[in-house]
């Protein structure tokens, strides 16, 4: 084989060797893209729920506030009440 012959077997090889590894090169590009947008997805979908979480706490948080307000005026109900009325023993008397 004379060098121009080896030439230009060498340069069909590396043209065909380019080749593949473009096509190579795009089969992982696509698969990035496609997975890029699963993650964009899934992260619309986790701020979505986010949202409706963060919004099912601001309606329960006053009524949080409200029943610990209700609890602290029994508790200082009950303790008057235990105040003024010491509890009656279950002893009988003779």
């Amino acid at each position: 084989m004379n060098e121009n012959g080896l030439a230009f077997w060498m340069t069909l090889t590396g043209t065909v060797c380019w080749g593949v590894c473009f096509w190579w090169m795009r089969r992982i590009s696509i698969k990035q893209n496609f997975l890029l947008d699963q993650l964009r997805d899934q992260g619309r979908r986790i701020e979505n729920l986010s949202r409706i979480e963060h919004d099912l706490i601001k309606e329960v948080h006053p009524q949080v506030n409200d029943i610990k307000e209700g609890m602290e005026e029994m508790i200082s109900v009950v303790k008057e009440n235990s105040e003024n009325n010491p509890p009656v023993s279950k002893k009988k008397r003779p």
